[in-house]
């Protein structure tokens, strides 16, 4: 067989938990290629990237030798047409890596983790998605925790993504991620409904 029955991409909003969840899959023995790691990979390590970047930005964003995230996300935030530039660089590249990845798995389907899943085009490489949604003030404090990052921060980052409105209409499954949420047996039922729809059932 090359490569798995089927492809599903997870997404979610900043702070929505989407990662936890993929952990749960994983536990499941499903394989979990994380878009977002792998671009933090390519931006710190690919020469021609490297290289690309300073140059759309007009700035050695790698003067201590590593890429300064913070510098790139105060030139980008406000700048649609830069952003457009930055992730229209390393995207594809993103997807070449998930698509040698993938054919090397063995496992009924696979996951794509991808915060910006459906504004990369990242969408189109999958079979099926499910989003991960959280009430707004878990999301807040679960990032104010855990990043440096402060309330009004937090919320300008939101802002930037797309809704879970739209999210939703687009997938195919949803995962409530709040504390009040049982999250493992809604991720069970997802399992099972895809190795069904493939014939992959005990």
């Amino acid at each position: 067989m090359k490569g798995p029955g089927l492809k599903l991409g997870v997404t979610g909003g900043i702070g929505s938990g989407k990662t936890s969840v993929c952990k749960v899959f994983n536990v499941l023995g499903i394989p979990v290629f994380s878009a977002d790691r792998i671009a933090r990979d390519i931006m710190d390590s690919d020469e021609d990237i490297i290289k690309k970047i300073n140059s759309v930005t007009g700035k050695d964003l790698y003067s201590n030798g590593f890429l300064d995230r913070m510098a790139l996300a105060a030139l980008i935030f406000n700048n649609s047409d830069m952003l457009h530039k930055v992730n229209s660089l390393v995207h594809p590249v993103v997807f070449d890596h998930f698509a040698t990845w993938e054919k090397n798995q063995s496992a009924p389907y696979v996951i794509m983790e991808a915060a910006i899943l459906f504004e990369s085009g990242a969408s189109k490489l999958v079979d099926r998605i499910a989003t991960v949604v959280a009430p707004e003030e878990e999301r807040v404090t679960r990032l104010t925790i855990r990043s440096k990052l402060s309330r009004q921060q937090v919320m300008d980052r939101m802002k930037n993504q797309m809704n879970d409105e739209e999210r939703i209409k687009l997938s195919d499954y949803v995962i409530y991620n709040s504390e009040n949420d049982m999250v493992i047996p809604a991720i069970l039922e997802i399992h099972k409904d895809i190795l069904k729809s493939i014939g992959n059932v005990n």
